[in-house]
């Protein structure tokens, strides 16, 4: 069964345009009042894995964690059928680590356990790293599309995955979501996601412009249209097949990857609006303040 795409994505690009901007505010507003809820990895503090062998409630461990002399807001417990975690605000010393699993173990005693701390100084470099990767990778993003392309096709093509990196991060925001080494990697594989999509839509637009005219901003958006009809179901299918396999590890993967497979999902979904609704448009507008300055020059000079 083949669907029929033609439609006026260049006019659906207001109504995205103006979700993605209140969105955008949202986030900023978010980020600026509330910060991220860093996980351990981005800030001191001290995390325990415990592989056990029946589940444990955060009401049995809760009496431990008093007895421990720690307050309950500085602590985050994860429980689980065949795994607990527990994050600690503050680095546990040797003291406090050896009482936690003594006490723990009488719960379970097959209890395994994977303490991982976190120092100041290691916290501030990992998030420091952690943006660097994300603006170089964007840097060689847009480069790249600039040579293979054009400098409109490449600068279009980083504010959308800007724009699919941010609305990430202010979901996470905004729900408080950890934000730790994994969601980063998602952030990167948004980004890489996106930018696939992207690059196929360009290349119909590039191809689709050898044979159309560009005498006019309306023909530049026949062509936009007419190149988005044409790879919407490649777009689809790929998104659909990303986001059911992000869908999949969220609901049965491991509580050490649920972040990753969520900021996926959320990512999936917006690297195809952005790719349609986004990128595409965005280098109309900037081509199309091209079109017709020829003409109006010549004019000029008569």
């Amino acid at each position: 069964m083949r669907f029929n795409w033609n439609y006026d994505y260049v006019k659906g690009s207001k109504i995205a345009y103006t979700f993605s901007i209140i969105l955008t505010i949202a986030g900023i507003v978010s980020l600026l009042a509330l910060g991220l809820n860093y996980a351990v990895d981005f800030k001191s503090g001290s995390n325990v894995d415990i592989t056990v062998s029946k589940a444990i409630t955060t009401e049995q461990i809760d009496p431990i964690i008093k007895d421990m002399g720690v307050k309950e807001g500085d602590v985050h417990i994860t429980p689980g059928a065949d795994r607990v975690n527990v994050r600690f605000s503050n680095v546990l010393d040797e003291k406090q680590e050896s009482k936690f699993k003594q006490e723990f173990s009488k719960l379970d005693s097959t209890a395994s356990y994977e303490v991982n701390t976190v120092d100041p100084e290691m916290a501030k470099e990992l998030e420091r790293n952690a943006i660097y990767a994300v603006l170089i990778a964007s840097i060689g993003i847009m480069i790249y599309v600039a040579i293979r392309f054009e400098w409109r096709f490449g600068l279009a093509a980083v504010i959308a995955l800007f724009h699919d990196a941010f609305v990430v991060i202010s979901i996470f925001s905004i729900f408080r979501l950890d934000v730790d080494l994994t969601f980063i990697t998602a952030v990167l594989t948004i980004v890489g996601f996106s930018i696939n999509d992207t690059i196929v839509i360009f290349d119909r637009i590039r191809e689709n412009l050898r044979f159309a005219k560009k005498t006019t901003k309306a023909d530049l958006r026949e062509v936009v249209n007419h190149s988005l009809a044409q790879t919407m179901t490649r777009s689809l299918n790929t998104t659909f097949t990303v986001f059911a396999a992000s869908i999949c590890l969220f609901i049965f993967g491991g509580e050490s990857i649920r972040m990753f497979s969520l900021a996926m999902v959320i990512g999936t979904l917006f690297g195809a609006y952005s790719s349609i609704f986004i990128a595409a448009p965005l280098w109309l507008v900037l081509k199309g303040k091209q079109v017709g300055k020829p003409k109006t020059a010549a004019k000029a000079s008569n």
